[in-house]
């Protein structure tokens, strides 16, 4: 009789167990997909959280085209429930880029294609942001112009701050970037 009431004792115990951790691993899962995309501009994903960590400086290489561009800071879009992306690019045909080369530690914007400016020397750092005073990845230009960035993977980049003045004046502080080279 004891071993029957021990047995079905624990049973319940393992079986409460069981269900307490799925329920917390649903959980986890659905606020891990929410954070992960907050919505789509042109079909690429705006990413939520931030990169933890350092981030390989050679995943920023590349061409990098500008689809997106939200007005506002990354602490202001992660609470918006409904974020929108204002950017309109003025050009009729190409649009604008920005080439990096992190082998030489050098970017160029470009304006619809055409507009070549010269190569800029940067800094890709991880540690406390100057301007943010919060230990992340940012790259520092012009020795007083920090550029945070969100988070890159293999198609899609996000920074944060005055990365293109034309937007910066209307607001514009957060850029998503899709690489196409």
């Amino acid at each position: 009789m004891r071993k029957i009431i021990v047995s079905i004792c624990a049973v319940a115990v393992l079986q409460s167990c069981i269900v307490t951790t799925a329920a917390k691993a649903v959980t986890g899962v659905a606020k891990l997909g929410y954070k992960v995309v907050k919505g789509t501009v042109k079909g690429v994903s705006w990413a939520v959280s931030k990169a933890n960590g350092k981030i390989d400086k050679d995943r920023i290489d590349g061409t990098w085209k500008i689809v997106g561009v939200y007005h506002g800071s990354f602490e202001q879009f992660s609470q918006d429930q409904n974020p929108e992306s204002s950017f309109n690019s003025e050009c009729i045909e190409g649009y604008d880029q920005i080439i990096f080369n992190s082998k030489r530690s050098k970017y160029k914007p470009v304006h619809c294609n055409t507009e070549k400016e010269s190569w800029e020397k940067y800094d890709f750092e991880f540690g406390k942001n100057p301007l943010t005073k919060e230990k992340e990845n940012y790259l520092e230009f012009n020795s007083s112009n920090y550029i945070t960035i969100i988070d890159i993977n293999s198609k899609t980049m996000m920074l944060e701050g005055s990365l293109m003045p034309k937007q910066a004046f209307s607001g514009g502080k957060l850029y998503l970037l899709e690489k196409i080279k």
